[in-house]
């Protein structure tokens, strides 16, 4: 794999960086232009976050730009932190009653997990997580999981789109339809897709989707989106009430306080607010066509499915889905039981390797993520690294 992409970006080059899952990682030219638009901030603050002197159309410029790339209404979009805040945004709208009923899967993210438990507790609703059977090599037995575990009193159906933990792609456009048939909201965590996997907001037809754009997609850390259909978009509340929002936020037709709708005026108008890495999304998306993704993907795709499975080889542990259910560019890879901290630690100090090395249920976890600054000699030095702390075979 061509190495030369690392020059563009800003990563220590004494650190092997294989985690790009967590943050992300910003090309230099994308985080030029981040910094220019902070810049032109800080020359005229208040002139910059006036809705009516250029904030609301380049909070828009960014949202049509996001659209495109995602067959999106730029209307159904609006720009916020995070997915995880994205998500709470939509979890703590929903209007549930005691004994209703919140159907997720055993890999969802830790921080969802405390969300869905803390609205359930204060609505008196339930949360119901399905196990998924691993390892996952087809659609029909993750749609029959979590179809068996509907009911009547299920509202709700929150899954990722790709886990954090254990890497894996989940089939959910068959799950997302049929809830839709039994009026199931459905909200998908999409933290690890946009600039992952190929992704059609339109298509899917999610109720409230929320992914984000500084992991895969490469923006400054900060940009996320959230995605409501519009026939739910009155059902959604700001986390914090303030200069956007309006009284009339829930009627149908009711003007926005700044030109757009209310869903997005009373998200997006926070009052002192930076904006730079939500209004850089576009530039993340040039770079990317700039720099032909779809091959440098493809290669990144290769490399980390290959060093997968050399390092299974070693361990003699199955991988938790066939390559058509695992995230691309990511990889979660059990190792033999161990202390994942002090793996983690050997990894960096021994090795100058940053990698995530953590429990899932009865598993250690090696989550191994492939970009385009990466190269077949840094996944040689991974196996090399793996193979000596673990004491495993190092017969190919």
């Amino acid at each position: 794999m061509d190495d030369n992409l690392a020059s563009l970006f800003h990563l220590d080059p004494e650190v092997v960086f294989l985690n790009h899952g967590s943050f992300g990682a910003c090309p230099k030219p994308v985080f030029q232009a981040y910094q220019d638009w902070q810049l032109k901030l800080e020359r005229q603050p208040v002139a910059f976050l006036d809705p009516v002197r250029g904030y609301s159309a380049w909070m828009r410029d960014a949202r049509v730009a996001l659209g495109s790339f995602l067959n999106a209404d730029p209307d159904d979009l609006v720009g916020v932190m995070n997915a995880t805040v994205g998500l709470n945004i939509v979890a703590q709208s929903l209007d549930l009653s005691p004994g209703d009923e919140i159907l997720t899967t055993d890999h969802e993210y830790a921080a969802l997990e405390k969300t869905w438990a803390y609205v359930a507790r204060r609505a008196g609703a339930r949360v119901v997580p399905v196990t998924v059977p691993l390892p996952l090599t087809d659609e029909a037995g993750f749609t029959a999981a979590i179809l068996g575990a509907m009911t009547d009193r299920t509202k709700v159906l929150f899954l990722s789109h790709i886990t954090s933990a254990t890497a894996l792609l989940f089939p959910i456009e068959a799950v997302v339809k049929e809830a839709r048939a039994r009026g199931i909201l459905t909200v998908i965590d999409g933290a690890h897709v946009p600039g992952h996997i190929p992704l059609d907001l339109t298509a899917l037809d999610a109720d409230f989707y929320s992914g984000n754009c500084h992991k895969w997609l490469m923006s400054p850390k900060g940009a996320a989106f959230l995605h409501v259909r519009r026939d739910l978009q009155r059902r959604i509340n700001p986390l914090v009430i303030s200069h956007g929002w309006t009284e009339d936020l829930h009627e149908a037709g009711a003007a926005g306080m700044f030109g757009n709708s209310p869903f997005i005026d009373s998200l997006e108008m926070q009052g002192t607010r930076d904006p730079a890495a939500w209004l850089t999304v576009p530039d993340a998306i040039r770079f990317r066509e700039q720099q032909g993704w779809e091959g440098v993907a493809a290669r990144c795709r290769d490399l980390a499915q290959e060093t997968a499975a050399r390092v299974a080889q070693r361990t003699g542990l199955g991988p938790f889905s066939s390559p058509a259910f695992c995230a691309p560019q990511m990889v979660s890879m059990p190792v033999p039981r161990t202390d994942p901290k002090a793996l983690q630690e050997a990894l960096m100090e021994q090795w100058r390797i940053e990698i995530p090395c953590f429990d899932w249920k009865d598993h250690t976890i090696v989550r191994l993520s492939v970009q385009g600054y990466n190269t077949r000699a840094q996944m040689d030095l991974l196996v090399e690294a793996l193979t000596g702390i673990l004491a495993l075979s190092d017969a190919a």
